[in-house]
């Protein structure tokens, strides 16, 4: 308390504390001796008192001094006391330390003008806020650099403005907030749109922002353009493709090497019985059906390694089938034999019972080539190779293994763990792309597995493939016990160039009981087909000119319900992935119950097809 005077008349333990004086130091003294030089001379303390009287309070932040002669700020309220008749008998002054306070809301400032500063000074990053409807109320000068928009032109619309139409017709701008808020993060790459219409990369982080109280007051985004990024892994990727590719090839030279000697065996057995054939017209029938087996046989083998070497050079996505691995591996190890040599030792360890599994076949053998030649390279002298599966119930669920071992040189541990690596390779210079282990590792992952390789220097090294288990059945496939019917009367377009396949295919559908009409090429077709009534159009796809697919798609524009049937001995998938395939396929070689079950496949109502 002070007099009238301004004068001190009472003093608390809060005032002893933060100014230092005891009660018997300062009670009499008047309070203007807290004030700094400046502030008595100017006649602050005077100002004050006169302030209180006149207008009831007088409240302000000003430095004061300590007994000590240190300073602090002080947060000062002074008001009039007065008596019953209104007579002013004095002053209550409370003074309270706010030196802390007002530091820590000048950090607090400083702290947030420093932000402001380095928000707005990040050009790599579009920084920006959004209301909880997802409408922009900031906007940096990295968000303009990327965007393409200056503040004026974003500020108060909503952020689904730099998405595309496909991604707002599908609700995603709305999912992201959604997403957000019940994760605590939304984080995407996807494409995104320029104020100029150009689209680019956007790596996208969108969290959720509460106020004191925990209300969700809105979000923070962070935009980063990766579009450079994204264009090396592209390149990075066809550049990998190209270099697999071209492994496959050499793969394929290999396979190739060791199948000659077969071929020139079924060429051999095929020729001499036909030779035999023409050269007895008299032969008796059952050693002629004899030999005609012998010929059909012959030619199912022929195409059965066709079709490995098809497998091995074609470029396509997984098509999984149900397989049993041991029945698979078990048809593959005389070509797997040819392929090693005599030098080398195939040892098949094919557990029986073994369970089934869900894969692409042609991933197995092109991950089964790469694993067999790797362990031929690694017994340059020849050895002993074998290849052997196992059911395995592991924590995760069961698999089926798949392991290649040899007796060869082993791999250092250092070099271990790196032999999945893309490019990685333990062989001399030019003997290896890096890229074979990579290419089994990838299968397994894909499939669902994984892969893993044991091995010590000088004792050899076992490759595993470990695939999931799959309650699945395997796909009959067999058409010979197929009831076949064919409705009678039916006109078929026949469109193949190759003269003698073409009359084979003739043959075969007549046999069927239908008229065909040939055509070499699709002009011809076209032209046969706008004369001649035809209920089915069977036609070759590779043709010089126009292909079969153009063909199909011409004929199916002429008349929408026409039921065509394309043939080709290339891998389908070359022309068309399967999920945009708009016409079936039969592969050659084709038998004719294979044919006549295409055919009545085909025939069926579309629901039952």
């Amino acid at each position: 308390m002070l007099d009238p005077d301004g004068y001190v008349s009472t003093w608390n333990s809060g005032a002893r504390r933060f100014k230092g004086y005891e009660a018997e130091e300062i009670i009499g003294e008047h309070f203007s001796r807290f004030f700094l030089l400046e502030d008595r001379e100017s006649g602050m303390p005077a100002t004050i008192l006169r302030t209180a009287a006149e207008q009831g309070r007088f409240e302000m932040e000003g430095w004061r001094l300590r007994k000590d002669g240190g300073k602090f700020l002080a947060h000062v309220i002074v008001d009039p006391v007065r008596d019953e008749t209104g007579t002013l008998i004095g002053f209550a002054k409370i003074t309270r330390d706010v030196t802390e306070k007002v530091r820590l809301q000048e950090a607090a400032r400083e702290s947030e003008l420093q932000f402001r500063l380095l928000i707005t000074g990040v050009v790599d990053y579009a920084i920006y806020m959004l209301d909880p409807q997802g409408n922009i109320n900031s906007w940096n000068s990295g968000a303009q650099a990327i965007k393409g928009y200056a503040e004026s032109e974003v500020v108060g619309r909503n952020f689904s403005l730099f998405y595309t139409e496909e991604d707002q017709s599908r609700g995603a701008p709305e999912r992201a907030l959604q997403t957000a808020l019940r994760d605590g993060k939304f984080e995407a790459e996807a494409l995104r749109v320029r104020k100029d219409g150009s689209l680019f990369w956007a790596h996208v982080v969108l969290d959720p922002i509460y106020d004191d109280q925990g209300t969700h007051v809105g979000f923070a985004k962070i935009t980063r353009d990766i579009s450079e990024r994204k264009e090396a892994e592209e390149e990075l990727r066809r550049t990998q493709e190209a270099l697999l590719q071209s492994q496959k090839l050499q793969a394929l030279g290999e396979l190739a090497g060791g199948i000659a000697h077969d071929f020139n065996n079924l060429m051999t057995v095929v020729r001499g019985a036909a030779d035999f054939l023409l050269r007895q017209p008299d032969l008796q029938q059952e050693k002629r059906t004899r030999y005609l087996n012998v010929v059909l046989e012959t030619a199912e083998r022929a195409t059965s390694l066709t079709s490995q070497l098809l497998a091995f050079a074609r470029r396509q996505p997984l098509e999984p089938e149900v397989l049993d691995l041991s029945v698979r591996l078990d048809a593959l190890g005389e070509m797997l034999q040819r392929t090693l040599g005599s030098t080398y030792d195939l040892q098949l360890d094919l557990a029986p019972g073994l369970w089934h599994v869900e894969i692409d076949p042609t991933g197995l053998e092109a991950a089964l080539l790469n694993a067999v030649l790797n362990a031929r390279d690694a017994m340059p002298n020849g050895g002993r190779l074998t290849i052997a599966t196992r059911n395995v119930s592991r924590p995760d669920g069961d698999m089926v293994s798949l392991s290649v071992s040899d007796t060869g040189e082993g791999i250092a541990r250092e070099a271990l763990e790196r032999v999945f690596e893309p490019f990685f390779t333990t062989k001399p210079t030019g003997k290896g792309t890096g890229l074979g282990l990579s290419q089994i590792h990838g299968f397994a992952v894909q499939s669902g597995g994984f892969a893993n390789l044991e091995s010590e220097l000088g004792c050899g090294s076992t490759l595993h493939i470990y695939l999931p288990r799959t309650d699945k059945r395997p796909l009959e496939r067999s058409v010979d016990e197929l009831e076949l019917s064919l409705p009678p009367g039916l006109t078929i377009l026949l469109v193949e160039d190759s003269d003698h396949v073409r009359y084979f295919a003739r043959h075969l559908l007549e046999d069927l009981g239908c008229t065909v009409v040939e055509a070499a090429d699709a002009a011809e077709a076209l032209s046969l087909f706008d004369r001649e009534e035809v209920d089915l159009v069977f036609s070759d796809i590779v043709m010089p000119g126009q292909s079969g697919l153009d063909l199909a798609e011409a004929l199916r524009a002429r008349a929408p319900g026409l039921p065509v049937l394309l043939a080709s001995g290339y891998s389908s998938k070359q022309f068309i992935p399967q999920d945009e395939r708009k016409f079936p396929i039969l592969r050659k070689p084709y038998r004719l119950p294979a044919l006549a079950a295409a055919l009545t496949e085909l025939l069926k109502p579309a629901p039952a097809r």
